[in-house]
Order: structure tokens, then C-alpha cells, then sequence
């Protein structure tokens, strides 16, 4: 093997008596090794990191491990048979919630302190019974149990999309504490598969509504001026299909519209026609009714004459007087009639003229609205086609979305040491672990790699912490 491919290997693996030793696996270390390398290691290098996470490599920390971790919440109950109740009662002064102190103890009412070392629920549960029996004399063993309400939390950092603090379940490992976390991270500046299929799907919706509100405006510009029909080009590169979709429903629109007022203003001036001919009418019959009038005030004259002459009775009188007075109502009702006619033709008359301004008022407001729609829609799609490229320019394409291997590493403090070890996906965590997750840079999984067979041996790193 060449000098150089051995000292680059030897940043990885030292060999010595035919066995490979790790030392420390300072994961920043060695990715900063990793990185810097102008080839990746051996794949069999990486094949024999695997299998020291795999082979019992933290398995002493494992077994290491306390049931009950510091800050661990449990509940105890303390119950007694009482013959001469026939029942069981609890000892409300004794049970309750108690939390593990960084010693690994409970301070219990009338025991005192209770180290709790190894012992799972049960055995606890029967100790502190059996104390009890002897510390307060009892002849019978009091019934204790101890249930653990919950469990200090495991804490996820580094490459994931939301670091920090997660509750601990039974059985929990290193993948279900990823997936509690987000996931891996994602390149901020970059874009997901699905951010960028959101984003087009977004710019795709905001073309569309840009080109209805344009074959809109267009609808009511028509509208306005008094267009027979809708003038509109189709800007290039638009969907045809989807335009004369749109176009077809906007005329309709147009078309209905133009025909509803058309119908109105149809309505009305056939009114205000009907209402001239009936005042050409009503004058007419003015015209009689004066006549008549005029011809019986002659004859009653006349009547008054012979009257007073003697010639004729008097009741020829006063029935021409009673039939001039209803003449003379006639006429006022007429003229009452025709002052209601030339009235309703003004209504109709201005009906008809506001018809046409209260169409074009709300064209104009409706125009108002469609045209500050557009603008936002045209900007809103500037704003989401700069963000596609930028993501698409700093991801740089798909390479960005390609899946780049984690490493992981749990932090483990037991017995007043901290310890750091890898793990793989299914290490199993206990409370208060901290699992490290690294993105390896995808540069540095392209390079070719050698293999080469190597036994090893683990040697995991431990560092005195103060409690």
C-alpha cells in the first residue's frame, strides 16, 4: 500500500498487533478527517464503524442503565388489609408522588431516604414494604406499589428540522427520536420535493386567476363602453383551452347582463308609452268635458231667463244646475288623472336614465376591484417565481435532494460520567439521553473507495462530568 493512501487511512483506523483500535470517536473530529480528505475512506472502514455500533459497542452503557433515571416522577401506594373491616386502607400519608433525586433516592415520610440503586417498580414496591413492616412493627407486610408517572425527557440535536427536548416512552430508539424531531434537516436555502411541487402548483393557480381576472376586466371594459362583444388577445404562452374556457363563461356573463337591461330598459320606455297615451287620452276627454261644459252653462243660462220670464218651471233650473256640478267634477278628476299620468312618465323617466347609471356604477367599482386583484396577483406570482429560483439556484436542483447518511451519537450520563458513543437507528435510548444526529456532506459519499478487511475491537470514550 502507498505511503500517502496509508496515512490517510491511518486518520480512521491505527493498526497494531493485527487489531484496529478506535480511538475515542470524536464524531467532530472525524467528520472535520472526513470532510478534509481529498478521497472518502475505505467503504471497508465504514463497514467497520457499522459494526462497532452494531456488535456491542455501547452495549456496556446498555446494561449500565437504571430503572429509575434523576427526575423520574413516580406515584407510590400503600395499602393494608384490615380484618376487622373486611376491607383494604390506604395509607394517604405515606403514598404519594415523589420525584428521583440526582442520587438515585426518595425521601419517603417515616423511612427517610430510599436509595433506589437497581430495583425496578416491584422490587421497590416489596422494599419499601418490608421496611415499613420493620420500622413500624407491623405483623403483617403491607401492600406497596410504585408506578412511574413519567420520565425525564431525551434531548435531539443537530441535523434535524426541529431540535430540542422530547418526552421518553419504554422502548424508545434512536429512529422514533429522529421522527419525534422532524426528521433530517433540510438545506434552508434549499427546497424539498414537495416545496417545490407546492410552489409550481401556486404559480400554476395564480396564472390561471391572472387570466380570469384579465378576461374579466376585459368583460366589464366591454360593459362599460357598450360593446357589443368582448375584445381580448390571448398573451402568449397561455393554455388555450383554458382561456376560451374562461372567455366562453365571461360572455355569458356579458351576455346575460346586457340582456337583463336591455330588458329593463325595454320595460320602462314601453311604460312611459302607455303613460303618454293616456294623457294624449285624458286630454281628449278634457276636451269633451269642457265642451259640454260650455254648452250647459249656454242652455242654463238661457233656463234662468224663461224662468224669470215665467215661461218654464223652475226645476227645469236646478236639474241643469245638479248636471253642470257633476260636469264640473269630471273635470277635476280628469285633471287630477292627468297630473298622476305626467307624473308616473317622470318616475318612469328617471327610472329609465337611473337604470343605466346605477349599471354603469357598479361596472365601475366592480372594474375598481378586479384591476387591484390583478395587481396582487401579479405580484404575488413575481414574488412565488423568485422564490422557485432562488431555492432551485441555492438546492441546486435535485442533487439537494438527494439523501445524505446520518451518523448518530448518544450522550449518556451514568453514574456521574458522561458518556458518547455511536448508535445506530435502533439503539435503544434511556431518559435523559441526548442523541446526536450529523448529515454527512454529500462531496464527500462520491469519492471511490477501496476495501479492506480489518478486526477490530471497541473502545468507547468517557469523560468525567460534575454532577
Amino acid at each position: 500500500m502507498p505511503d500517502q493512501s496509508r496515512g490517510r487511512r491511518a486518520r480512521w483506523i491505527r493498526f497494531r498487533e493485527g487489531r484496529a483500535t478506535v480511538e475515542g470517536f470524536d464524531l467532530e473530529k472525524c467528520m472535520t478527517a472526513y470532510c478534509s480528505t481529498r478521497r472518502a475512506p475505505p467503504r471497508r472502514t465504514l463497514r467497520v464503524v457499522a459494526f462497532l455500533v452494531a456488535c456491542g459497542f455501547a452495549s456496556p452503557l446498555l446494561a449500565a442503565s437504571t430503572h429509575f433515571p434523576p427526575q423520574t416522577k413516580i406515584r407510590l401506594t400503600i395499602v393494608q388489609w384490615m380484618p376487622t373491616k373486611g376491607a383494604y386502607e390506604q395509607w394517604g400519608a405515606l403514598g404519594g408522588d415523589y420525584v428521583v433525586s440526582e442520587a438515585g433516592t426518595i425521601s419517603l415520610p417515616v423511612l427517610g431516604t430510599v436509595d433506589l440503586g437497581d430495583l425496578d417498580d416491584t422490587a421497590l414496591g416489596k422494599e419499601i414494604a418490608r421496611r415499613l413492616q420493620a420500622r413500624i412493627g407491623l405483623v403483617e407486610t403491607p401492600e406497596a406499589t410504585v408506578q412511574v408517572l413519567s420520565y425525564p425527557p431525551i434531548y435531539v440535536i443537530g441535523d434535524v428540522s426541529t431540535p430540542g427536548q422530547f418526552e421518553f416512552r419504554t422502548g424508545m430508539t434512536v429512529l422514533q427520536a429522529l421522527a419525534m424531531s422532524g426528521g433530517e434537516a433540510q438545506d434552508k436555502n434549499s427546497l424539498s420535493r414537495s416545496q417545490e411541487i407546492e410552489l409550481i402548483g401556486e404559480l400554476r393557480s395564480i396564472d390561471a386567476n391572472v387570466l380570469r381576472g384579465s378576461i374579466r376586466i376585459a368583460r366589464l371594459q366591454a360593459e362599460i363602453s357598450g360593446a357589443k362583444e368582448i375584445e381580448f388577445t390571448l398573451p402568449i404562452g397561455t393554455d388555450r383551452r383554458v382561456a376560451e374556457a374562461i372567455l366562453e363563461q365571461e360572455e355569458a356573463i356579458f351576455s346575460a347582463r346586457r340582456n337583463d337591461l336591455e330588458r329593463q330598459s325595454k320595460s320602462l320606455t314601453e311604460l312611459r308609452k302607455l303613460l303618454d297615451a293616456e294623457l294624449v287620452s285624458l286630454g281628449e276627454k278634457a276636451k269633451g268635458v269642457d265642451a259640454n261644459a260650455s254648452s250647459l252653462e249656454k242652455e242654463l243660462a238661457n233656463v234662468k231667463t224663461m224662468v224669470e220670464r215665467g215661461l218654464t218651471i223652475p226645476s227645469r233650473q236646478a236639474e241643469l244646475e245638479r248636471t253642470l256640478r257633476g260636469i264640473r267634477s269630471d273635470q277635476l278628476d280628469l285633471v287630477t288623472a292627468t297630473m298622476r299620468a305626467r307624473q308616473s312618465i317622470a318616475e318612469t323617466t328617471r327610472d329609465l336614465d337611473g337604470l343605466y347609471d346605477k349599471r354603469h356604477t357598479e361596472i365601475a367599482s366592480e372594474l375598481q376591484t378586479e384591476l387591484s386583484a390583478l395587481d396582487q396577483q401579479e405580484l404575488k406570482r413575481e414574488t412565488t417565481q423568485k422564490k422557485l429560483l432562488d431555492g432551485l439556484a441555492e438546492g441546486g436542483g435535485s442533487t439537494s435532494r438527494e439523501k445524505r447518511p446520518l451518523i448518530f451519537a448518544v450522550t449518556r450520563r451514568i453514574d456521574s460520567k458522561t458518556n458518547e458513543f455511536p448508535a445506530t437507528e435502533m439503539t435503544l435510548l434511556i431518559p435523559g439521553d441526548v442523541v446526536r444526529v450529523t448529515q454527512v456532506p454529500l462531496e464527500a459519499t462520491q469519492f471511490d473507495t477501496e476495501e479492506t478487511d480489518v478486526s477490530v475491537s471497541p473502545t468507547p470514550r468517557s469523560q468525567e462530568a460534575s454532577q
